[in-house]
């Protein structure tokens, strides 16, 4: 059932007048998953390749998760639900948000059949916005409150190159909300 969905959801056309590219939905998800990332959009690498995170952002997610690629792209251990599943095309400040259409016309559907997560990782502003009702204004706010929704839910920046600065302007987050995901990703897998 959760693979007919898959099937509907690559085959998805609804935004391809609004993209720069062909509508290309990449999306990985097993109902026996237990660790659900839910990020922002797939870049133009993701999109020639059609393989979740396969960027630079991809390789610093994996590190931060201490997870091989192996167990990464293994749909039954992790899926991977973006909140736009098509590349959006890119801005004066790197790739644009990602489409509005995508998460309400899937996202539910997809999530109601995966019922074994029990992590789910909130990566950029966007799904953290859409999920956390009440989190504080900013990212950073919100990524430093990360312990009020632990275990369940935990929100992260996006692992971009892009944010480098960030993450040395903050080194809370390497140390205390690294450590913690890997220990529950360790636990979990």
């Amino acid at each position: 059932m959760l693979e007919s969905l898959l099937n509907e959801v690559r085959a998805c056309r609804v935004c391809e007048p609004n993209l720069p590219l062909s509508a290309n939905p990449v999306v990985q998800a097993d109902p026996n998953a237990k660790i659900l990332i839910i990020g922002q959009a797939p870049g133009i690498r993701v999109h020639r390749t059609s393989i979740p995170w396969n960027d630079p952002s991809g390789d610093r997610l994996r590190a931060w998760l201490d997870i091989s690629k192996q167990d990464f792209y293994d749909p039954t251990k992790l899926a991977i639900v973006p909140m736009g599943f098509c590349y959006p095309g890119t801005g004066k400040n790197g790739d644009l948000p990602p489409r509005k259409e995508c998460a309400p016309l899937w996202h539910n559907k997809i999530l109601s059949m995966l019922p074994n997560i029990q992590l789910t990782l909130l990566i950029g502003q966007y799904a953290q916005k859409a999920y956390l009702t009440d989190r504080p204004k900013t990212l950073t706010e919100t990524v430093k409150q990360w312990e009020r929704w632990a275990p369940n839910h935990l929100p992260l920046p996006h692992p971009s190159p892009r944010n480098t600065l960030w993450l040395k302007r903050n080194p809370w987050f390497e140390e205390s909300v690294i450590p913690y995901i890997r220990q529950h990703i360790s636990k979990t897998l």
